[in-house]
């Protein structure tokens, strides 16, 4: 014991943030208090807003390639690999033949006319049935 003496007459018995005798130490007291209904609605209010408004910025910015370019399209795509393709690509009236990979685009031959006519926009219940008798096939 005499070697523990002096640790024991140097080291506090309580804690220094221990409340005074009589002060009594409520639970939940130094915990901050929740925002109200009003304050969750307004920071949802703006996370919406913010989103909103960078979606618009997105779609004014050019070249984000969320609108698509007027005057070019792909035509059609054929997979010759993992990550190549063959591609046609229509660009302002003349077709493209291009080898696409991962790391280049490489211009395989330029079209004198047309090969492929432009696709037509069919609509859903059109690809339905066209699915559905290829099924039943």
């Amino acid at each position: 014991m005499t070697v523990f003496a002096p640790l024991l007459a140097t080291a506090p018995l309580l804690p220094a943030a221990a409340p005074a005798a009589g002060e009594a130490l409520r639970v939940g007291q130094a915990l901050p208090s929740m925002p109200g209904l009003g304050g969750t609605l307004a920071a949802l209010a703006i996370v919406v807003a913010l989103i909103l408004g960078l979606a618009w910025l997105l779609k004014r910015l050019p070249g984000a390639g969320l609108r698509p370019l007027p005057g070019l399209r792909v035509v059609a795509s054929l997979a010759v690999g993992p990550r190549e393709r063959v591609v046609i690509v229509d660009c302002g009236g003349q077709q493209l033949l291009l080898g696409v990979t991962s790391h280049t685009v490489n211009l395989l031959h330029s079209l004198p006319e047309p090969l492929l006519d432009t696709p037509s926009q069919a609509g859903f219940a059109e690809l339905l049935a066209r699915l559905k008798s290829r099924d039943s096939a």
